[in-house]
């Protein structure tokens, strides 16, 4: 156990947003919606997360319209229905779970939407199946055999951006703290950010400044709907891991302009956007990425990745590499990973008292709360 306060465990501010800590859950989608709107299954998975106690939980990768989703089953916020089933799935998420943040991450797949889910081989979905059309920046298919998807008209483009906005005032009137925008991962704002997906010829396309203009201003236009105090935030993959791709060095530039919009935090990640990808995986691989977004644009960041150790994820918020640390696979697996770390660390947590008695000998890290 350290003899030092632990930085992972020490307060942070999005905007005029408190963490208790500088852990975050990270999106993760269920694919376990029906027409978009949550379920059972979300209520519970919601209040497993809330009851981890992390700084800030994300909901899952929530699309905008509905052939912005990924698998017929995610999760969506684009009509009435939807955000009538978020609301109450919250409501009794966050009543049986100490308080806790929530946050949404607002998402259109492109063309790598109208896919099965991952257990049933994240194929494309057959045709009369409930498959629909993939739009993209460019008639691009993501992999050879792929349906190629239709490239975005104005019309599109409007539409789109009209549709991020319409969503983000749906999380506001559900009572959720945080927005991020999905600029990763190969999904439809990434591919229009990387020369490997975007072949336009147009204003939206060609050089940096095209490829850029499109995803700054879904930004703008969120930015404007989403009012301060409220944290608005964007997930990148810094780099594309492929030669003539996305680089680092994009990712610093695009970082200051968002900062410019009123930006507040980026989250970084990396890779998604072609199956020629070649990541050099292993512990904390994403952190020197997100240590280079925050150097050169002075926000908020988050690092992502093979971050599983508490004392790993403590070390790289006290050498400043980031200012907070994001889990997604980990905290499946764990969900109770913030109080074993608590406990490894020295810190405390907030936790229902009715687990308080599960602390086993020598964990000092939790104390009751509700």
């Amino acid at each position: 156990m350290t003899t030092t306060k632990p930085r992972l465990f020490s307060p942070f501010k999005l905007r005029e947003l408190a963490l208790a800590s500088r852990i975050v859950v990270s999106p993760m989608c269920q694919y376990s919606a029906i027409d978009g709107r949550a379920t059972d299954w979300h209520r519970v998975h919601w209040g497993q997360l809330m009851q981890a106690n992390a700084g800030l939980v994300f909901i899952e990768a929530t699309a905008v319209t509905p052939v912005g989703r990924i698998t017929p089953g995610c999760l969506g916020l684009y009509d009435d229905g939807c955000e009538e089933a978020i609301a109450r799935g919250l409501a009794i998420a966050r009543a049986a779970a100490p308080p806790v943040p929530v946050a949404i991450q607002l998402a259109h797949a492109g063309r790598k939407g109208s896919r099965t889910p991952p257990w049933d081989g994240g194929r494309g979905v057959a045709p009369g199946d409930g498959d629909w059309e993939t739009v993209a920046p460019s008639a691009l298919a993501f992999q050879p055999g792929d349906p190629v998807p239709r490239a975005m008209t104005r019309q599109d483009l409007d539409e789109v951006r009209d549709a991020f906005v319409a969503a983000a005032r749906r999380a506001e009137r559900i009572g959720l703290d945080a927005v991020e925008l999905h600029f990763a991962h190969g999904y439809l704002l990434d591919e229009f950010l990387s020369p490997l997906a975007n072949r336009r010829e147009d204003a939206y396309g060609g050089t940096f400044e095209g490829r850029i203009r499109f995803p700054l201003e879904v930004f703008a236009a969120v930015r404007d709907a989403w009012r301060a105090p409220r944290p608005l935030g964007v997930r990148i993959s810094a780099t594309d891991w492929v030669d003539g791709g996305w680089t680092l060095e994009d990712s610093l530039a695009l970082a200051v302009r968002l900062r410019a919009l009123g930006c507040d935090f980026i989250d970084v990640s990396s890779g998604g956007v072609s199956p020629l990808q070649k990541i050099p995986l292993g512990p904390g691989y994403q952190v020197p990425l997100a240590r280079a977004v925050r150097a050169a644009s002075s926000m908020a960041t988050i690092a992502v990745g093979l971050i599983t150790d508490p004392a790993q994820a403590d070390a790289l918020i006290a050498a400043g590499d980031a200012d907070l640390v994001a889990l997604a696979r980990g905290i499946l697996w764990d969900p109770r990973w913030p109080w074993h770390a608590a406990a490894a660390l020295g810190a405390h947590v907030h936790v229902p008292r009715q687990y308080t008695r599960a602390a086993p000998m020598g964990a000092q890290g939790v104390i009751a709360k509700r």
